[in-house]
């Protein structure tokens, strides 16, 4: 009898081992063959460069090719969309930032749901913007620009990279929370926008640090506050908008999803060698050179912070009335 209870027990534990066999071969075999990182926008910007960044790392960790696919278009959506579409299988993965957040409220009928359909896997930098004068705008600390456009209501313009981009809803909650009134000029892309912030066509951008950090170190730019909450090693004597704005806060963000439903299996091996790349000192250096910060950690955290930027902005372009172009 004790035999039988004794073989019926560990028959009983083998059953229940044998469903994660599968699971940890499966982890083992991957990847078999190339993987794709698909980027929602153009080559040889600060998104495409990240994307890269952790290509090269997980191609050299893993032995296998991960290469980085540039499908522009539609403020990310249209290579959202294939890698919501693609096989959930580890192979097809997407480069996610602060735009993927953005669109489920500013676009109102896309074929997916963000949050739903796409499985964090890192959360691997944060992002920053600096709000940037032309020096010829006749302040010199955030204070004075609040002063300055309260006194001259409807008279400063603001670029941006077009209607719903980071450096429009930034700016937007700017004004909500401090009633300033800056009149928006929208353009096809960061770089233009600059060009003519350069020029004294518009008088302030709140730009990604990694458009304007040049500009700021030559004087062509003065920069006045940074958005994160904290300073920036890049900018360390430029003080953060919460300084003066109490609350403020716009960070952005760049990591790696996966279609819905890829084996957790798989996601778990990504996101450890992918903090095991973060942690790399050069690697970091070049995330810092971009402006961003190195942060790391479980796709669980990562869910959370897409989740709240979602309703975060989402209530920012409710109450600015931004409408996608």
């Amino acid at each position: 009898m004790k035999i039988r209870r004794r073989a019926i027990v560990h028959l009983a534990v083998g059953a229940a081992v044998l469903p994660a066999v599968p699971r940890i071969a499966r982890a083992q075999a991957y990847p078999s063959r190339p993987v794709r990182i698909v980027v929602g926008f153009p080559a040889g910007g600060a998104t495409d460069i990240q994307a890269r960044l952790m290509g090269e790392w997980l191609s050299e960790r893993l032995g296998q090719q991960f290469i980085v696919e540039n499908k522009p278009g539609a403020s990310g959506n249209i290579g959202t969309e294939m890698v919501v579409r693609a096989p959930a299988d580890g192979y097809t993965l997407l480069q996610v930032v602060t735009p993927n957040a953005i669109n489920s409220a500013l676009f109102g009928h896309l074929g997916f749901d963000f949050v739903r359909d796409i499985a964090p896997v890192i959360y691997a930098a944060r992002l920053a913007y600096v709000v940037v004068v032309n020096p010829s705008v006749p302040v010199k600390t955030l204070p004075e620009l609040i002063a300055y456009a309260k006194a001259n209501p409807g008279k400063i313009n603001y670029g941006s990279a077009g209607q719903g981009t980071p450096q429009n809803i930034t700016c937007e909650l700017f004004k909500m929370m401090t009633g300033v009134n800056l009149v928006h000029v929208p353009y096809k892309g960061g770089a233009p926008a600059v060009a003519d912030l350069i020029a004294g066509h518009v008088q302030v951008i709140f730009a990604p640090v990694s458009e304007s950090i040049q500009q700021i170190k030559s004087g062509k730019l003065r920069a006045l506050a940074v958005t994160t909450a904290s300073r920036l090693d890049v900018l360390p004597d430029v003080p953060p908008v919460g300084d003066f704005v109490p609350g403020y806060e716009a960070s952005g963000f760049a990591g790696i999803g996966a279609p819905r439903n890829t084996p957790p299996e798989i996601i778990d091996k990504l996101n450890k060698e992918l903090n095991a790349g973060l942690a790399d000192s050069k690697i970091k250096a070049r995330i810092v050179e971009l402006g961003g910060t190195v942060v790391g950690g479980s796709p669980a955290e990562f869910g959370k912070i897409i989740s709240d930027a979602t309703e975060k902005w989402a209530k920012v372009i409710k109450f600015a009335g931004i409408k996608a172009e």
